[in-house]
């Protein structure tokens, strides 16, 4: 169980990152008016997203639901719940990404390089949110 925990922390850790990353891309993405740099935040974001971020989040899941399978008494548990609350939001963030990626793609975008910064902010606190209800437990 041990080897799951570790492998489930790491592809958690790597998901995040892409989180973190990804709309920091789309901040520059969003800034940039020359077509090189638009070009090259359209390969940047396509590997990041299909090549870390959307493997890393299927193993950390696949991962987390083997560590449910040897210790299923956390399914009646409130942290776990509102954990798990978290990590669908999470889901749903990255597919979020992943229409905006295309948006940037299609040279459809018409948000600011603001609203980017703001979206950027939201898995920090669900990342915040989610190691406080792991390690303290508080319901």
């Amino acid at each position: 169980m041990l080897w799951i925990k570790a492998f489930h922390i790491v592809f958690m850790t790597t998901w995040f990152a892409g989180l973190f990353y990804l709309p920091r891309l789309f901040v520059y993405h969003a800034m940039s008016t020359d077509r090189p740099s638009l070009e090259r935040f359209k390969i940047m974001e396509r590997k990041l997203f299909r090549g870390i971020m959307t493997p890393s989040a299927v193993l950390a899941i696949l991962f987390g639901i083997a560590l449910l399978h040897y210790v299923p008494e956390f399914l009646h548990t409130g942290w776990m719940a509102a954990k798990l609350a978290l990590v669908a939001f999470l889901i749903l963030y990255h597919v979020w990404c992943g229409v905006i990626l295309k948006t940037f793609r299609e040279d459809r975008n018409s948000r600011s390089h603001v609203w980017y910064r703001w979206f950027n902010e939201v898995p920090v606190l669900a990342l915040v949110a989610i190691v406080i209800l792991v390690v303290v437990k508080p319901f």
